[in-house]
């Protein structure tokens, strides 16, 4: 049962990252024609590459692979930042926008370095 419930905590992460992809969504549409083939393409890859990695995860047992999977996450999530971190500088997003979007990223980061520690502990 202790197992049962150390694998139900990880998957708190997949409706906080769904949660960002809809928020993301949301956002992009509002981003100028210009960009939807650029930066908001780069975007929607970050996160859905990040999402794959993330059921990657959860369905492998190995440790070793679970562990590599985590930080192709980890690497998104940091990709998907620097992303926004452009918006906010071409003036594409708002401040609140912005300071929103690395919240909930931060969630998920926070949640992915519980995630990472609890298979380094195993």
């Amino acid at each position: 049962m202790n197992s049962a419930k150390k694998s139900a905590g990880n998957l708190v992460i997949y409706p906080k990252y769904m949660d960002l992809i809809y928020y993301s969504n949301d956002i992009v549409r509002k981003f100028p024609k210009s960009e939807q083939f650029a930066l908001v393409k780069e975007i929607k890859n970050s996160m859905y590459t990040g999402l794959r990695y993330i059921m990657y995860a959860i369905k492998v047992f190995d440790k070793q692979d679970k562990l590599k999977y985590l930080r192709e996450v980890d690497i998104q999530l940091y990709l998907l930042k620097v992303h926004i971190r452009l918006a906010y500088k071409y003036k594409y997003i708002s401040m609140q926008n912005y300071q929103t979007w690395n919240n909930i990223i931060s969630d998920i980061c926070n949640l992915l370095g519980g995630w990472i520690n609890s298979c380094l502990k195993r």
